[in-house]
């Protein structure tokens, strides 16, 4: 096991009708003039946005709102914000929605207290400064609600990219598994894929003696295996929907990622589909997880196998692991095209003479040097080879 620190300040409020406790917890944030951010009208037609305006109003707080934000969100409404909290003195930004508002809102609250360009933090620079960001969660996916983590769309461009820094932790995460019921089956299942998908890259690691966190991991995507086929079953399972909402916050917050390396090329690689294609996160990692997987499964054969033993049942064969592995991947696999997931280019809309340009804007774009680092490094021809494994 590494050496590591670990450090998870966000309070969490979990339940039903939690959301009526934005106004006090924001106040006691120290919050005086809140941004509410927010995307579409589901926010407005469910009056979600209606109780989080009163509970504000209960504690005297003022507000500005700012909606618009759209899944993969862009650095144009985050140049907005911006400027609007600066000209309006707002001092905490409240995130009602999924991973898109809340990483806008946390790209926003970095780039009001800061001199330069926001884009700075999505090319390398690490974040210890924003204003205080709360959130309201209404999709279980990206796990943002725990992470210090965002991800932005640069509309020049079309660089989608990731920061990171202690400054944009969530203060407080509200999660009430109810507003999540009335989510298509078609986004839930998204969701399912990428809480999967985060509990995977960190269970694929060239770190030895990590048996803690291989067992968090473990249980964390048999809850997924259990309750994802029950929630798109019955959507308005209330149980089934709690266990993953607090599942994807579990995967992100990085406790089952200590001490350990960890592999985030399939969300590298996913990027530059959702950024050309504007497909959902969770739709296209279910594409790219199995052929990177695939790729990358003779580095180290057995961490393979012994997930597709202890989370996909699979019969470990000791003279032959690689059969073991391969049965796991395509397990999952299986898997996510059981809850309603595209298993190729085609289904997700994907083309493949696009396989150049997704190439070339992975490994080139935006100051990148020719590679991608996980568990292992990726050339362009590697990176080639895994997109023609999803066509």
């Amino acid at each position: 096991m590494n050496n590591f620190e670990f450090y998870s300040p966000t309070r969490f409020v979990f339940g039903k009708d939690t959301e009526n406790e934005a106004g006090k917890l924001v106040k006691q944030c120290g919050g005086t003039k809140v941004l509410i951010h927010y995307g579409g009208g589901s926010v407005v037609r469910s009056g979600l946005l209606d109780r989080v305006k009163k509970s504000l109003e209960a504690e005297g707080l003022a507000y500005v709102e700012l909606g618009g934000v759209k899944p993969n969100p862009r650095s144009g409404l985050v140049y907005e914000g911006i400027d609007l909290c600066k000209k309006e003195g707002v001092d905490f930004v409240l995130a009602v929605g999924g991973g898109s508002a809340i990483d806008s809102s946390k790209a926003i609250a970095a780039g009001v207290v800061y001199d330069g360009d926001f884009w700075d933090f999505y090319q390398g620079k690490w974040i210890d400064k924003a204003l205080p960001v709360g959130t309201i969660l209404t999709i279980a996916a990206a796990g943002s609600e725990g992470s210090g983590d965002s991800v932005i769309t640069k509309e020049e461009g079309n660089y989608k990219r990731g920061a990171t820094g202690e400054g944009i932790r969530p203060k407080f995460s509200i999660l009430n598994p109810a507003l999540t019921q009335t989510l298509p089956p078609y986004q839930t299942a998204c969701g399912i894929t990428d809480i999967m998908a985060h509990l995977y890259e960190r269970y694929i690691t060239s770190s030895t003696d990590v048996e803690v966190t291989d067992r968090l991991i473990e249980g964390l995507l048999l809850t997924m295996v259990h309750e994802g086929p029950r929630v798109i079953a019955d959507p308005d399972n209330y149980e089934a929907r709690a266990n993953i909402m607090w599942a994807g916050t579990m995967a992100h917050t990085n406790s089952c990622g200590v001490g350990r390396n960890q592999d985030w090329n399939s969300h590298n690689i996913e990027h530059e589909l959702s950024a050309l294609y504007d497909c959902a996160h969770g739709a296209g990692l279910a594409v790219t997880m199995p052929a990177v997987f695939t790729y990358e499964m003779p580095r180290n054969v057995m961490r393979f196998a012994q997930v597709a033993v202890r989370v996909w049942g699979c019969q470990m064969d000791f003279e032959h692991p690689e059969v073991t592995a391969r049965a796991g991947i395509e397990a999952f696999r299986n898997f996510l095209i059981s809850i309603g997931m595209p298993k190729n280019f085609e289904e997700l809309g994907a083309k493949e003479e696009d396989i150049p340009k997704l190439v070339e804007m992975l490994c080139r774009g935006d100051g990148r040097d020719g590679t991608i680092s996980g568990f292992m490094t990726l050339n362009e021809e590697d990176c080639t080879k895994i997109y023609k494994l999803m066509v």
